[in-house]
């Protein structure tokens, strides 16, 4: 297989490939992770990660697979974004207490004028948290990089996630399975 490029700095997703004993290398470039207001919530992971695939793309040979992702937790058809600080965590883990939200998260692998996308969804649902716990997880864990303000891998995960329904690892921010069958076949 052709040399894989990761154009993501999230070291959940580098663990995951790992997992999959996939060698690849990590190249990160600046991209505009903004998106267009009207755009459909199941839409924006995929511009944002087809975003950072051709940033990436422009720097790399054309022989390379870019294999970029992006990431959204959705409560009642609302985008929540990574906190902006402890209050904005507690507010929003909160928010995703005892409800169900989904997680998001958009794949594109390109090489060459070869695209291949999709978006893979998880629903998730939280037990009722109370305050001391939300508390307890922002303090030690500071969740500042994570989408929805928690990665279900920590503590939280083990003890605030009542289910999960679809990829696990999709929730980690990879759905690595289905990216590992997409390289191997539309990529070998």
């Amino acid at each position: 297989m052709d040399r894989i490029i990761l154009a993501s700095q999230s070291p959940r997703r580098k663990q995951l490939l790992e997992w999959a004993e996939i060698d690849f290398d990590v190249v990160v470039s600046e991209s505009d992770e903004t998106y267009p207001p009207d755009l459909d919530v199941e839409k924006i992971a995929l511009h944002i990660a087809r975003n950072k695939a051709i940033a990436v793309k422009e720097k790399s040979s054309p022989e390379n697979i870019i294999l970029a992702a992006d990431t959204i937790v959705v409560l009642e058809n609302q985008v929540i974004n990574k906190p902006k600080d402890r209050s904005d965590a507690i507010r929003i883990l909160s928010a995703l207490s005892g409800k169900q939200h989904l997680v998001i998260t958009g794949v594109v692998l390109v090489k060459g004028k070869k695209e291949i996308s999709f978006a893979d969804t998880t629903e998730v649902l939280f037990h009722q948290l109370n305050q001391a716990q939300i508390e307890f997880y922002v303090d030690k864990y500071k969740p500042y990089d994570k989408a929805g303000a928690y990665a279900i891998q920590e503590w939280i995960g083990v003890v605030g996630i009542k289910s999960i329904r679809g990829d696990f690892y999709n929730v980690m921010g990879l759905p690595v399975s289905r990216v590992v069958q997409c390289l191997n076949r539309d990529f070998r």
